[in-house]
C-alpha cells in the first residue's frame, strides 16, 4: 500500500531567455499541457536527466503536449522564471527539489487553476491551502541501504577492485537532510553485513562540480576506501571518474550511470557496480497517468520506496558480471525484509 503524507507545493509558465526543449512530439493544442522546470540543465546523467526522461516518456505514451525548461544553475534566476512560467496556461508544472519548493508553493495561491507537482520535496501543507499541489518524496534511505549493503561486502571480498582496509567512501552534494537520508541508509545497510567496516564522509557543496567531487573521492581512495558512492548530481560524476581511475568500486545514483557511461566513458563505467536509483521518472509518469485518469491525489504528498519502486538499484550487465550470487541473495533478502516491515531503515528526514 502507498504511504500518504499532507504535504504541497506551486507553479510555473513560459519565459524568453530560458532554454526550453521539447519533450517529444506535442500534441494537439487542446491537449492537457504539461511543463517541466529544471534548476539545472540536462546532461547531469543523474537526477535531471532522470526527470526528463520521465517528461518523455509521457510524451510517448500519452497525448499531451509536453515542453522542458532548463533554468541553470544560477539560483538568482529560479525564481523569476518560475514566475514567469506559471502564467503561461499550463495545466501541470513539474518542478523538484528542496531549492524550488518555497518559490512553487508562492504561486500555487496565485494560479489556483494550475496543478502543480513537486518531487523530492514538499511544500508545506499546513501553511495554507494547496490543494492543488501533489508532492513526490522518495525514500532514498531505503534504497541506499541496499547499496550500502552491497558496499559493505564488496569491501570484505576478495574481489579485484576490493582492497584491505575494509573501508567505503560516501559523498553527498550538499550537507542537507535529504542528502544525509542517503547517508545515513548508506550506512546502517553497510553496518548490517559488516559491523566492522569504516566509513568516509565528504560534501562537495553543491551539484554541480565534477572536479570537486574527483578531488574528494580521490582523497578517500587515498584513504583506503574501495566502494565511492556519490549522492551528488553532477558532482559526482567526478567521484565515479577517481574510482574508474584508481581501480576501485564506484556506486552511481539516481539514474543508471553505468548504462548511461558505457559507451562514453568506458572505464569509468566499468567501476561503477550498480547505482541507487532514485526513480523519478517513473514517478512523473506515474503522477501524469493518475491525474488523466482522474485519481492523482492532489493536495498531498506520497512518499514512494521501494516498494511502490520509487527506489531501487541497477541490475544491469556490470552488476551481474561483478556482484557474486551469494551477495546477489543477500541483498534480495534486505529488499524483502525492509518490504515487510522487519528491517526500518533509519532516516535524516524531519532531522
Amino acid at each position: 500500500m502507498k504511504r500518504i503524507l499532507m504535504l504541497a507545493v506551486a507553479g510555473l509558465i513560459l519565459v524568453s531567455g530560458i532554454s526550453f526543449a521539447g519533450g517529444g512530439q506535442e500534441a494537439a493544442s487542446d491537449s492537457t499541457r504539461i511543463l517541466l522546470y529544471l534548476n539545472g540543465t540536462r546532461g547531469d546523467q543523474s537526477f535531471f536527466d532522470s526527470a526528463s526522461r520521465g517528461i518523455e516518456i509521457v510524451s510517448q505514451q500519452f497525448d499531451v503536449e509536453t515542453r522542458i525548461v532548463e533554468g541553470g544553475y544560477d539560483s538568482s534566476a529560479w525564481q523569476p522564471d518560475l514566475a514567469q512560467l506559471a502564467g503561461g496556461g499550463w495545466d501541470i508544472i513539474i518542478a523538484g527539489t528542496w531549492q524550488l519548493a518555497e518559490y512553487v508553493q508562492d504561486l500555487a495561491v496565485q494560479y489556483p487553476e494550475t496543478t502543480f507537482i513537486v518531487y523530492d520535496t514538499s511544500v508545506d501543507y499546513s501553511a495554507g491551502d494547496f490543494s492543488n499541489v501533489y508532492s513526490i518524496l522518495y525514500s532514498q534511505n531505503e534504497g541506499s541501504f541496499i547499496v550500502g549493503a552491497l558496499a559493505g561486502m564488496l569491501t570484505a571480498s576478495d574481489l579485484d577492485r576490493a582492497r584491505s582496509g575494509n573501508t567505503i567512501g560516501f559523498i553527498g552534494g550538499m550537507d542537507i537532510p535529504v542528502i544525509n537520508d542517503f547517508r545515513v541508509g548508506f550506512e546502517q545497510g553497510a553496518r548490517q553485513v559488516n559491523p566492522n567496516v569504516r566509513i568516509l564522509a565528504a560534501y562537495v557543496g553543491n551539484f554541480n562540480d565534477p572536479a570537486r567531487g574527483k578531488e574528494l573521492a580521490l582523497a578517500q581512495i587515498e584513504q583506503g576506501a574501495d566502494v565511492i558512492f556519490a549522492a551528488a548530481g553532477e558532482s559526482g560524476l567526478g567521484a565515479l571518474e577517481a574510482a574508474g581511475e584508481q581501480n576501485v568500486f564506484s556506486i552511481g545514483v539516481d539514474s543508471d550511470q553505468y548504462m548511461l557511461l558505457r559507451d562514453s566513458q568506458p572505464n569509468i563505467a566499468a567501476a561503477v557496480v550498480t547505482s541507487m536509483l532514485k526513480n523519478v521518472d517513473n514517478s512523473v509518469v506515474y503522477a501524469i497517468e493518475r491525474y488523466l485518469d482522474g485519481t492523482l491525489a492532489i493536495g498531498q504528498a506520497e512518499l514512494l520506496g521501494i516498494r511502490e519502486d520509487g527506489v531501487g538499484i541497477a541490475r544491469n550487465e556490470n552488476f551481474e558480471r561483478i556482484v557474486p550470487q551469494a551477495m546477489i541473495d543477500e541483498l534480495d533478502r534486505l529488499i524483502e525484509m525492509i518490504d515487510a516491515g522487519e528491517i526500518v531503515v533509519d532516516t535524516a528526514i524531519g532531522q
